[in-house]
């Protein structure tokens, strides 16, 4: 899978988002097993879809935030306000 880059992710619903996230993770998964089964050619490979599926997940996240009330974030606030202590 090539890598998905923050523009492109831009520019897809948010169905097809998660569809790609679900795609990314079996896709690691398999290629992980592969990777310890009978090892990759190129073994940098896992790091790419790794960062594939952190930038679909971030880019989720970030939906699902700026979709939120200001109450739900007045409540977010105050959760990493926690954190931080």
């Amino acid at each position: 899978m090539a890598t998905k880059k923050y523009i492109e992710l831009q520019e897809l619903s948010n169905e097809n988002l998660a569809n790609e996230l679900t795609l990314a993770v079996a896709d690691y998964k398999k290629q992980k097993l592969d990777h310890a089964i009978r090892g990759l050619e190129n073994p940098l490979e896992l790091r790419g879809v790794r960062r594939d599926i952190a930038r679909l997940k971030s880019e989720l996240r970030r939906r699902e935030i700026s979709e939120m009330t200001p109450e739900q974030l007045a409540g977010r606030s105050n959760i990493r306000r926690r954190r931080k202590k």
